[in-house]
């Protein structure tokens, strides 16, 4: 089954541009390689997606040492705003760039609903 990385990267562009204060966002594999991105242009998109799978490997190893189960997503603030990485089925990692003036709860439920899309579109 191949996967459809024009249709994914269209519903990545379009989640970008229509949510207010996101930056970018990528859609990668556990393993690091990206599927689909809309990233700023002064960021790598290969070194994105593998720091992105290497955090989830890291949270997910965290979680269950403190036995919090499994891990849905992380959220990083720095001074520059969020990065907020979600699981995507179970073959994709969602990663999000948002500035600090983000609506959070808003921009949480914006990124639950478009990670159902793009997980039903990886299983098409």
């Amino acid at each position: 089954m191949a996967i459809d990385t024009d249709k994914l990267s269209s519903i990545v562009r379009a989640f970008v541009t229509e949510t207010p204060h996101v930056e970018g966002a990528a859609l990668v594999t556990h393993e690091g390689l990206p599927i689909a991105s809309t990233l700023p242009s002064d960021l790598k998109e290969t070194r994105a997606a593998a720091m992105a799978a290497a955090v989830m490997t890291i949270g997910d190893r965290i979680s269950g040492e403190i036995q919090r189960g499994q891990l849905n997503h992380i959220t990083l603030l720095g001074t520059e705003g969020y990065s907020i990485l979600t699981r995507c089925g179970s073959e994709a990692l969602f990663l999000v760039l948002a500035s600090p003036a983000v609506k959070q709860g808003v921009l949480m439920i914006e990124i639950h609903r478009i990670v159902q899309t793009l997980a039903q579109t990886l299983m098409r």
